[in-house]
């Protein structure tokens, strides 16, 4: 079959907070692709530029006027073309002319009019027939810093439900559902001014402070483990850079009215760990702080320790990492570096260097389904996708479909904690 592009359609659209975004289609000879572009709220500073001078609406105008002459009569079947295509016309290291994420849109929405083509899913296109290993998801229950309501609720940005000891991603996704329940009960009884709100992810936001967090979540997963018979885990977001004050170098967790140096986060950092049984650990540190990410690493056994704002799904910078260990785990966010193909590189990078992929939404999503296809097709064992919020949904029940397809070749990850 054909994957010859004929035509690129690009339109204004919202993400689930209601903020406008691109989402483009491509139309080949004989397939069709269709990919949305997510944002985050608290984003590393070596992310691309997400839109170039003038937002959406000049994005809007960059495909029509230059974007689409460039790409009408390629072949999507060769991605990597594609994208280097897109940089060519772009011509900055950070998509600050098209913005990253109008390339973003452009490129995924190519893989799947590729895999369209030739009447194959997703998955199946870019990661063959190996391509049979669901990942654990990972959900955020409790919202707090960046997240939730400054000076009411916990500073650590997110509390994460990680079920892994499931057998099946149904198993996994189903205790997650409970886990989350079970925290908005608790949650009821302990704050009397909880209205069962939620942020842009679908976790709780309540007036409780970081150790009723980790407390209540604590409970919940270990109850749901006993009811299942399997080992439910947490984890947290610590979005340090939100926390991390340049000019006085202290992390300023106001909430709970403490501050704390690089060295006196450390030990908070392990000695919660060791508390809690903590399986993931995201963004312990500030951006910047290769140094501390290493130390943890190798102070800390049976946890990811993830890098977000760290990496921003760079690869030099996970290179420079990787030299000295920073961190197990690392966070892929392709609208971070623009295209599928960097995302590509920077995930082989990581493989081949021991680290654990962990595939994610943004805080500011749309219901495109396509980062459920790039866990699988990539081997990522974890992916990051909430629990019930329409946008996660989207992905979750997206993965529950695969599982279904895949049948008994369906098997989950092979998790490093």
């Amino acid at each position: 079959m054909s994957s010859i592009i004929e035509d690129l359609i690009a339109r204004k659209i919202f993400n689930n907070r209601g903020e406008e975004t691109i989402e483009v289609d491509i139309i080949t000879t004989a397939g069709f692709g269709r990919a949305a572009a997510p944002a985050g709220k608290s984003r590393g500073k070596a992310e691309v530029t997400y839109y170039p001078v003038g937002g959406v609406d000049a994005a809007l105008k960059k495909v029509d006027e230059l974007i689409t002459p460039e790409l009408a009569g390629l072949n999507a079947d060769y991605q990597e073309e594609i994208d280097n295509t897109l940089h060519e016309i772009d011509g900055t290291t950070n998509f600050k002319n098209i913005g990253g994420n109008t390339a973003f849109a452009v490129s995924l929405a190519n893989a799947e009019a590729a895999a369209n083509s030739h009447s194959m899913l997703l998955f199946q296109f870019l990661g063959g027939s190996t391509a049979t290993t669901l990942p654990y998801p990972l959900g955020n229950c409790i919202s707090g810093g960046e997240h939730a309501l400054k000076g009411k609720s916990p500073d650590i940005q997110e509390f994460l439900a990680l079920p892994y000891g499931a057998e099946t991603f149904l198993e996994a996704s189903t205790a997650n559902t409970h886990i989350h329940q079970k925290i908005g009960e608790a949650l009821k009884r302990k704050d009397k001014t909880f209205t069962a709100g939620k942020s842009d992810e679908g976790a709780w936001i309540a007036t409780i402070d970081g150790a009723d967090a980790f407390e209540i979540i604590a409970k919940a997963c270990e109850e749901v483990g006993n009811e299942l018979d399997f080992e439910c885990g947490f984890g947290v977001d610590m979005a340090s850079s939100s926390l991390w004050k340049e000019k006085e170098q202290i992390y300023d967790y106001a909430n709970e009215g403490v501050s704390r140096d690089s060295g006196e986060q450390l030990e908070y950092i392990r000695e919660i760990i060791e508390k809690y049984h903590l399986a993931y650990v995201e963004d312990p540190f500030q951006e910047e702080d290769f140094k501390s990410f290493a130390e943890l690493t190798q102070k800390t056994k049976n946890c990811l320790i993830c890098g977000d704002d760290l990496f921003t799904t760079n690869n030099d910078r996970l290179t420079q990492g990787a030299k000295t260990g920073a961190g197990n785990a690392i966070i892929i966010k392709v609208n971070q570096i623009g295209t599928l193909t960097d995302a590509i590189e920077t995930i082989m990078t990581a493989q081949r260097n021991g680290y654990s992929c962990v595939m994610s939404h943004r805080s500011g999503d749309t219901t495109d389904w396509h980062i459920a296809h790039l866990a699988v097709a990539f081997n990522c064992p974890v992916i990051k996708t909430g629990v019930v919020e329409g946008a996660r949904i989207a992905k979750i029940n997206e993965l529950l479909r695969i599982e279904q397809f895949l049948g008994s070749r369906a098997r989950m990850a092979n998790l490093k904690i």
